[in-house]
Order: C-alpha cells, then structure tokens, then sequence
C-alpha cells in the first residue's frame, strides 16, 4: 500500500507542520517507508506552501507524483492549484472556513472542516494544521492516532503550556474525520 498526500495552503497556517508530524510520527512509529518534500514559495508568512508526503510498505522510488491519492488544502489557490493532480477516487480535505469554492468534480470523496473558524473559538489560530491533520487521521486512519499524537508531543514537550491545546485541537479534528467517514 502507498499513499500519496499533498498539503498546500498559505505560508503560516502550518502547512510543513501539518506534514511533518505525519510524516515523523509515520516513520518513528512503525514499519513503513516515508517521504516528506517541502515546497516553499517566494514568501514564509502569507506566500504559497505545500509538501508532499508519501507512505509506502515498499521502498518510495520518488518522492513526488503527478496524481496524489489524499489532498489537503487550507485556500482556494491551493484548491485551484492542486485540484487536478487528485486522483479519481481519492480524497480531498477542505478548510471549509476559507475554501467556499464549489467542486468540479463528482469523482472524489470530499471532507469539509472549518478548521480556521474552529481554531479562532479555541482561541489560537495557529492550531488549525493540528485540527486538520487530526481530520485526515481520523478520516483515513493511514496512521493510528494515538502514534500522531505522541510525536505532537514529544515534539512540543519544550512548550508544554501548548500541550493541552492542541491536544484538544487533535481530538477535535479526529472527531470530525471519523464522522465523515
């Protein structure tokens, strides 16, 4: 089995982030072969960004494809952008809070959150990326919850005054994944 996933959004929703801890918790946790391919565009803070990450039972020949199984975008440009390269079939995973564009397409699965939104009420909106990572797990299950969890944590340990937070702002989005599913 491999999965393919792109992650695009602004820079500062915490895209890289986002993948990181996927792709860290993926690879220190269990078996499977990881790939994590940052792109940056020519700005950090309101630029594009997006990474690639790729989960495999075999040995990962490239690190980035032309058709990604699972697909995450925080904006619209992202949306625009990266919409093609889903496969038919896949998944795509919207930031419903800022995305409001319409899908031109009936042939993927769509999971919508209002991640931003959900993350102002939480009074930070830097965990967005936590609640949206916890939606794609949640949702797809490509990596028990409980080993993304624990890299977050052993991740953050050095600000363990954010440790509740975004704890729950990974349970939040776990419960809005397994809810689509």
């Amino acid at each position: 089995m491999e999965t393919n996933l792109c992650v695009a959004g602004f820079g500062g929703q915490g895209v890289m982030t986002l993948g990181k801890f996927l792709a860290s918790a993926t690879c220190d946790s269990t078996d499977k072969n990881v790939t994590f391919f940052p792109s940056y565009g020519a700005e950090q803070r309101g630029g594009t960004a997006n990474c690639f990450v790729v989960i495999s039972d075999e040995e990962v020949g490239t690190p980035v494809g032309d058709v990604m199984d699972d697909l995450i975008v925080m904006n619209g440009p992202s949306l625009k952008k990266f919409l093609p390269t889903l496969k038919q079939g896949g998944t795509l995973f919207i930031n419903s809070s800022i995305v409001s564009d319409d899908i031109e397409r009936d042939d993927v699965k769509v999971v919508k959150a209002p991640v931003t939104e959900l993350a102002l009420e939480m009074g930070n909106a830097k965990v967005l990326n936590v609640i949206m990572l916890g939606v794609y797990v949640g949702y797809t299950e490509v990596v028990a919850p409980e080993v993304v969890w624990g890299t977050i944590e052993h991740k953050l340990a050095k600000k363990a005054k954010l440790l509740p937070l975004n704890k729950a702002a990974f349970d939040k989005g776990l419960e809005i994944g397994r809810s689509q599913r």
